[in-house]
């Protein structure tokens, strides 16, 4: 496949191999232009749960055109790393992170490496970006973090209304259409990108507990794990994110024990929008919301 280009950006797809054998579709942003100088830095972004790698693009855009290279990529079972049916199609959650956002960082780290690179290597995450960058088994990569909307997941952080719309679908509607497809129908419900069933499975689980994974008395060992991380790290949660109120930030990122951590409770109006919720920090008017993250990862 050819290199696709804007007037600013050349978009290059990347065929990743992760440690366990499965390929994953990236793609790399890079200036359009024939200059020698290193990039300002290079961005990996971690995505949400259940959302294709092209809500990220603008946002790639943007970086590029502030001196920055971007990968993004699909997590298996999603987007251009899908199969061709969810159906039957086995995976553990947390190999989004250990697998596939680890061969995207180890992408981005030989890069560096082979190109002689002074630059630093930042993660930008949103929402299960900011639980992937704590479970990265290369996360010694990473010069700094700034995650969106992430939290713990547990419906009591949730506003009254949300909680009871989420309580709904985890006990009544995913269920059912979990059963009649064998994997969460995500789409069918105007959710995102259907998920497999394993993903269903375990994120349910998870969300039962106030500090999420932290709180499984099978997973204790994810204190450990998340406290490697002591690098520059920027959590922000808009006050209207309703899936992830900054209550429910300061819950999960308990377990970042060991990083430099600014939380920063976003107010919508501080950068020129009505609304953020929980998926407006990447869309097209958010970009007041990137400017922040380009200016902070100059100065890393």
């Amino acid at each position: 496949m050819s290199d696709i280009q804007t007037p600013q950006t050349i978009k290059k797809p990347l065929d990743l191999l992760t440690l366990d054998n499965v390929g994953i579709r990236a793609y790399h942003y890079q200036p359009n232009s024939e200059s020698s100088e290193d990039p300002t830095g290079i961005i990996v972004i971690g995505s949400a749960t259940g959302v294709p790698q092209g809500f990220y693009k603008r946002f790639a855009e943007a970086a590029v055109s502030q001196g920055f290279e971007v990968i993004t990529l699909d997590y298996r079972g999603i987007g251009e790393s899908a199969p061709a049916t969810l159906k039957g199609y086995h995976m553990d959650y947390l190999d989004w992170a250990r697998q596939d956002l680890a061969a995207g960082i180890e992408y981005a780290q030989t890069e560096r490496r082979t190109r002689q690179l002074s630059c630093r290597l930042i993660m930008v995450g949103h929402s299960y970006g900011g639980h992937a960058l704590g479970l990265l088994p290369n996360i010694e990569h990473i010069d700094g973090a700034y995650i969106f909307g992430a939290g713990a997941g547990w419906h009591g952080w949730m506003p009254a209304l949300e909680r009871f719309k989420v309580r709904l679908l985890w006990n009544v509607i995913a269920p059912i259409v979990v059963k009649l497809n064998g994997y969460l129908a995500w789409n069918s419900l105007g959710m995102g990108e259907n998920l497999p069933l394993n993903v269903y499975r375990q994120w349910k689980h998870w969300c039962k507990f106030p500090h999420y994974f932290f709180d499984d008395p099978k997973m204790q060992h994810m204190h450990e794990v998340f406290a490697r991380y002591d690098k520059p790290l920027v959590a922000v949660n808009a006050i209207d994110d309703k899936w992830a109120q900054p209550a429910s930030r300061d819950a999960f990122f308990k377990g970042y024990k060991n990083a430099q951590i600014t939380n920063i409770d976003l107010q919508p109006s501080d950068c020129g929008l009505q609304k953020v919720d929980h998926m407006g920090y990447f869309k097209r008017d958010a970009t007041a919301i990137w400017d922040e993250v380009f200016a902070w990862a100059k100065t890393l």
